[in-house]
């Protein structure tokens, strides 16, 4: 391992293995006195962040594979589950893979039955970004191609991972020369417990949101603005995930449990807190900050058991849950959600703060 940084954080690089074109991906480990977090080159992943329980304990708390084979195996399968992941062009679903810009339409891969999911199957989850680290981070840059997946316009993308004692913060910075859409964000799994410890039924989770988007069948929105007052959806104060997750409730069977985008009190671009999510087994707490105006909430609904992760340990479902903060999924469908386009001479600029305590 050879340090790429000095400085007060150590950022540490080595080889993380090579793609089946023979590409090299580096992994990064960040290092505060409270958090280690591992990020690869390759979909821009969060590979691991060990954190430490109310006792001092450390465990590493996102789901993922062991090795590089493992993720290039899932991603190039019918169905990826983005462990860690950056996601782009457009994070969540865009219905029937189309839409239209300045009066032309747009066609996407389609890789969720008639639908575009997380930018297609050669989104940011399946490239390999270059990487410069820094004194407390790493930043990862890619230039999506005008065309790639369908989406216009030559699109210079950077993701920043910055380590600051208690705080894992993104940063995503992007310009694009043609008038293009654009919805970043990070997938990662959480299971406070630590990865592979049962499921996440009994953490609590806390939601800055009293609306979320309804979904069709096909977990399109429908364009409505649902009040979450007296329905499962409703996590004003701490909450156990598993308490609602089986009720008779139409959303909960579309989504098959949560996997809802939660329209955020405060939709400015300021950085406020969007979620709190709590384990009283291990009392770790993680607070999401964001500047976006909405977060998705998905409790890993998918997740069968067939996967084996780190440790060769089986994840079943509901093994890690996901708060991505992010716009609104199908925006570019629905004038009255706000906007995800990017046009030259704009700059996209967002961030997420994962923020960690115990109790």
């Amino acid at each position: 391992m050879v340090a790429a940084t000095g400085g007060k954080m150590n950022v540490n690089k080595q080889n993380f293995g090579t793609m089946p074109d023979g590409k090299s991906v580096e992994l990064y480990t960040l290092k505060s006195p409270t958090l280690d977090a591992q990020i690869m080159t390759y979909g821009a992943a969060i590979v691991s962040l060990r954190v430490p329980d109310r006792d001092g304990k450390a465990d590493d708390i996102v789901l993922g594979f062991p090795n590089l084979s493992g993720y290039v195996a899932n991603h190039s399968s019918k169905a990826p589950v983005f462990f860690g992941t950056a996601i782009g062009r457009y994070g969540n679903r865009i219905a029937h893979a189309k839409f239209s810009l300045d009066g032309k339409e747009f066609t996407l891969s389609k890789n969720d039955g008639d639908n575009s999911l997380h930018g297609g199957p050669g989104g940011f989850h399946n490239v390999v970004f270059e990487a410069e680290p820094f004194t407390n981070g790493v930043a990862l840059h890619y230039v999506s191609k005008d065309g790639d997946e369908g989406y216009p316009g030559n699109l210079s993308m950077d993701v920043r991972y910055v380590l600051s004692g208690a705080d894992l913060m993104i940063h995503y910075h992007a310009t694009t020369d043609k008038p293009t859409v654009l919805n970043p964000t990070n997938h990662s799994y959480f299971s406070l417990a630590g990865a592979g410890n049962g499921t996440i039924l009994s953490h609590q989770l806390k939601l800055f949101a009293s609306r979320f988007t309804p979904v069709d069948s096909a977990l399109i929105p429908t364009g409505e603005l649902r009040a979450v007052a007296r329905t499962p959806f409703d996590f004003g104060k701490l909450t156990a995930i598993g308490q609602r997750i089986h009720e008779d409730e139409e959303q909960l069977h579309k989504g098959h449990g949560y996997d809802h985008n939660f329209v955020l009190d405060d939709e400015s671009q300021n950085l406020k807190q969007a979620a709190e999510l709590y384990d009283p087994f291990t009392g770790r707490v993680m607070e999401v900050w964001t500047s976006e105006p909405a977060i998705q909430f998905y409790c890993g609904n998918f997740l069968d058991g067939t996967i084996k992760g780190k440790n060769r340990v089986s994840y079943p479902r509901h093994a890690g849950l996901c708060l991505e903060t992010q716009h609104f999924p199908d925006s570019p469908n629905h004038p009255d959600f706000p906007s995800t386009l990017l046009r030259p001479g704009q700059t996209f600029q967002s961030t997420t703060i994962y923020r960690f305590t115990t109790r």
